[in-house]
Parts: C-alpha cells; structure tokens; sequence
C-alpha cells in the first residue's frame, strides 16, 4: 500500500515539473517573439557610378528644304536623289516669262533715265559756267536748270533700284546649294509648276542634308542633368549595326522643356564612313559619375508609403523616422537625400509598422 502511494506521488511531482517546463519554455518563445532583433548598420558616403540607356535621334548636322521663291516652272534639273552637292552649285534652274519681261523693261528704262540725266546735267553745268559772266545768264533759270538735273537724277536712282529689284528676282530663278551635303529628298520634275504660294508650294523642290558630321540629340529626364556636363564622352549604338560608337557632349540647352520636363542635349557624330543614315533612332549610354560621395543605402532601408519616403534611424533603441529623396539606384544601393549624418544608425529592414518612437532591440 504504502509502495503505491509512493509511486503516485512520484507521478504527480513528474507531472508538475513537465508543466512547469513546458510553461517555462512557452514564456521564453513568447519573449523571443515579442523582442527580435533588429539588423542596424552605419551610414556611409560612396560614389556611385551608373550609367542611362536613353532613345536618341540622328539628324544631319545642316539641313534645309528648297523652296522657289516666285511663280515659275521647273526647266532644268541637275540633281537627283543621293547626289553630293558643293556649296553654290546649280541645282535647279527655273524659268519665268514674265520675270524676264520686266527685267528688260526695266534695263530699258534705266538706260533712258540715266540718258535724261545726263542731258539734264551736262545743261545746268553750261548754264552754271556761262552764269560767272555776270547779265548773261538769270538766277531763275540756273536755279530751274539745277532743279531739272536733280529731279532727273532722283528717277534715274529709282530706275535703277527697279532694275536690281527685278535682277534679283531673276537670280531665285536658279536654285543653288547653301553647303556641302547629299540630296534627301526631291519632290518635282521637269516642267513642273512651283512657286511661293498655292499648289506649287506643297512641298520643297529639294532636301539637302549635312551626312559627313551628325547630330545626336537626346532629352534627359530632371533627375539626372546634374550628372552631365558639356564635354563628357558617351556611347550609342544603332539597330542596324553591331558597332558601338563614340560622342561627346557639345551643346545643352540650358533648360527644361515644359512638356517632357527634360533637358535636350546635342553630340557631333563624324560620319566619316558614311555607315550612320539621318534619321535613325539611337540607343545612348549615358554615363552618370557623381562628383562627390553621397549617403547610399541598402534598398531594404528606404520606406515609400502613400505619406513619404523616409528611412528609419536608431536614436536612444528608439525608431526616428526621417523623410528622404532617392537618388539614383543600382543593384540593391539606393542614394538617399535627407536630414542624415555620416555614421547614423539605420534599421537594414526597414518597415512601415515601425512607429516613431519604438523601442529597438539590437
């Protein structure tokens, strides 16, 4: 009797002791998951370098389109499409009845008014030296004789004024090259009628472009224009070609465009071999080199919710959130711009159920 009693007793104490280990252990997980640690690290400066792959346009370095300049017909055309052209080469030569109409008139009508003038002055040079003998000639009549000479010198300078009018408007009858290039495009044919208004205006009787030096331009979105500067060099690569090709940057506009929110810059491209074709798009790699080191994160670190962006800052084991702009981002590296300094502790994970002021177990 008294060996059973013994043995329940054991049994109840065994008991016991399983459940207050059992409890025990439920305590120290329930710890555990109340306080975890939390992985911190150390703000730091680096540079990081990284590069943009941005679309991009050829266009001839110099390109215009030829336009007649009066009403006329198309009587002579030396160039086609792809023909090289010097600069001041004839190119087209039109033709306009009319025009040398009234450049013959008005050839004629200068040679008269410049043959009255000439009448008319040599008269008032004989009146002016025969006048020096005092009672031979009047005062009236030399003063009528110089005034007949001015006059007919005033018309003589019109006629002459209308001549060249009309001779320049005989010169738009040649169409010539304002530079060296290729023709593009060529919209007209012998005898067709052209001009500077109506039907003959549509299009332009010929496209010249500059193809042995290109511009490549490209807009560069807000963010990164303080990145690049007039003189870096840069890469592009086209579809049609497996070459990669080299530029440097030579002109930036200086602003943003109002619609794209981007700044257009522009590279001289030597198309020496000819291979690159005006008009095709571009692939450019731009590289972007920060001049000065900057905070960079892990991309963990970094909270975007609908408020802000903010990463979060170990102060006291307490969580201080502090709001931050991101800069550029590579792999998992993420510039941070804000109220930071060199060394600040920073939650790694960072996470928007972290509240101001939690406590932080490291």
């Amino acid at each position: 009797m008294k060996n059973k009693i013994v043995q329940s007793t054991a049994i109840v104490f065994a008991a016991v002791f399983l459940l207050s280990s059992c409890n025990s252990k439920k305590e120290e997980t329930v710890t555990a998951e109340i306080e975890p640690k939390t992985e911190t690290f150390l703000l730091a400066k680096e540079k990081l370098t990284t590069e943009l792959r941005l679309p991009a346009e050829l266009t001839g370095f110099q390109q215009v389109d030829l336009y007649a300049k009066v009403s006329s017909f198309v009587k002579i055309l030396k160039v086609d499409i792809g023909s090289e052209v010097k600069k001041g080469q004839l190119l087209i030569v039109l033709e306009a009845p009319e025009i040398s109409s009234q450049l013959a008139a008005a050839e004629s009508r200068l040679k008269s008014m410049e043959a009255i003038y000439a009448t008319s002055k040599s008269t008032y040079n004989r009146l002016y030296e025969t006048s020096k003998v005092e009672g031979t000639i009047s005062k009236n009549d030399l003063e009528m004789a110089n005034g007949k000479k001015n006059s007919d010198y005033a018309q003589y300078q019109a006629a002459i004024a209308a001549h060249k009018e009309v001779s320049i408007m005989r010169g738009y009858l040649e169409i010539r090259a304002p530079f060296d290039g290729v023709v593009a495009a060529r919209n007209v044919n012998l005898g067709t009628f052209v001009g500077p208004a109506g039907k003959g205006s549509d299009l332009p009787l010929l496209t010249i472009q500059q193809q042995d030096k290109l511009r490549l331009a490209v807009s560069i979105p807000e963010l990164y224009t303080g990145y690049l500067h007039k003189g870096d060099e840069m890469s592009f690569n086209v579809k049609s070609l497996p070459d990669t090709f080299k530029a440097t940057i030579q002109r930036m506009s200086g602003a943003l465009d109002l619609k794209l929110r981007s700044e257009r810059l522009e590279m001289d491209v030597h198309n020496t071999k000819g291979n690159l074709l005006p008009g095709m798009v571009a692939e450019v790699i731009l590289p972007l080199n920060a001049k000065d080191s900057t905070f960079v994160v892990p991309r963990t670190a970094v909270v975007a919710s609908a408020e802000s962006t903010f990463v979060i800052k170990v102060l006291n084991h307490k969580a201080t959130r502090v709001e931050v702009k991101k800069g550029r981002e590579i792999d998992d590296k993420v510039e941070v711009f804000g109220d930071l300094n060199l060394n600040d502790k920073l939650v790694k994970m960072a996470s928007e159920e972290t509240k101001e002021g939690d406590v932080i177990n490291e």
